[in-house]
């Protein structure tokens, strides 16, 4: 697949590109911004994306930069995750611009002083661009990007079947707070066990994303994630919390006494294969009431296919931990 675009080749299609091929691509299917309150999420299937051409339209979306490090991967399934990430990223936000000079290939981006990519717009005296924030997570078998309007947002993917090369507690100990530790010791059931040890690194992973600030800049072990119920949550037969009946909250160390209540989470199973988790932010405001994150999720491959999976098979809302 990638032996065509090997280096001297790239480095020709940068110097040479006219813009001709960007005008023959078809359309992307336009979309409604998300509403203040709600929050879409995008995920395709590395596996599913076998055309020649349609890789070799993504990349003419590409930034020099991005071409550069796409190639700078070792190995073809990294290049083309790689790719596909970049490309979905820039699908994506480019879906819900109104004005016709922004595109795939014209949007540009800047890191935050802890490298948390963000949209660069280039404002102009007649067009205002929408506030949106993104946020990207991958694994080789799933890549997601999630959107918000005028809200941080933080999204974390992992395989289900995920291996850790430790011990499931050990490397909890090393990471995660003494209430997470204890909430996992609990579990008998070795399996299970690594279950709910995924679905808290994917919360983590999503909040600290979310914060902009990465893992360095918050450490795990420095907050804890909790399971609440509501006044009105009832239990699942099963003994497990109801998604919209729960409420997954932060607990900060570096003052014990406040519980933060300006983040919401989702978590849920994907495609049947992965756990994903959303930490959006809210406005703040005392005594507002959180209602449960709006969400819709869209199953793509860019310029071939969308489909809305919302309220499918393919999109599982899970409660709290078992």
């Amino acid at each position: 697949m990638w032996t065509h675009l090997r280096r001297e080749s790239f480095r020709m299609k940068l110097h040479c590109f006219d813009g001709k091929l960007f005008s023959s691509l078809p359309p992307l299917v336009p979309v409604q911004l998300p509403s203040p309150t709600e929050t879409h999420l995008w995920y395709l299937l590395p596996n599913e994306v076998k055309r020649k051409p349609l890789i070799d339209q993504y990349l003419e979306f590409l930034s020099p930069c991005e071409k550069e490090y796409v190639f700078s991967m070792r190995g073809e399934e990294l290049r083309k995750r790689a790719l596909l990430a970049r490309a979905l990223v820039r699908t994506t936000i480019a879906r819900y611009q109104t004005n016709p000079e922004v595109n795939p290939r014209s949007l540009k981006f800047r890191k935050n002083i802890h490298g948390k990519p963000e949209v660069d717009w280039q404002h102009s005296d007649d067009w205002n661009p929408p506030p949106l924030h993104f946020n990207l997570s991958h694994t080789s078998s799933l890549i997601a990007c999630g959107v918000t309007l005028d809200s941080q947002i933080g999204i974390d993917v992992e395989e289900k079947q995920r291996k850790t090369k430790n011990n499931i507690l050990a490397f909890a100990r090393r990471y995660f707070s003494c209430y997470e530790v204890e909430l996992l010791t609990a579990i008998s059931d070795l399996e299970v066990q690594r279950q709910e040890f995924i679905k808290l690194w994917t919360l983590k992973e999503a909040y600290v994303k979310a914060l902009g600030r990465g893992f360095s800049g918050a450490p795990f072990k420095t907050f804890a994630i909790q399971f609440r119920a509501t006044k009105t949550g009832n239990l699942h037969p099963s003994g497990n919390l109801k998604f919209m009946a729960s409420e997954i909250v932060v607990e900060s160390f570096d003052d014990s006494t406040i519980l933060t209540s300006n983040w919401q989470f989702a978590l849920l199973e994907l495609a049947g294969s992965h756990y994903a988790a959303i930490c959006t932010e809210m406005d703040g405001t005392p005594g507002k009431y959180k209602a449960p994150i709006k969400l819709t999720v869209w199953k793509t491959i860019p310029l071939l296919e969308d489909k809305c999976v919302s309220g499918t098979d393919a999109v599982v809302a899970i409660g709290g931990l078992t």
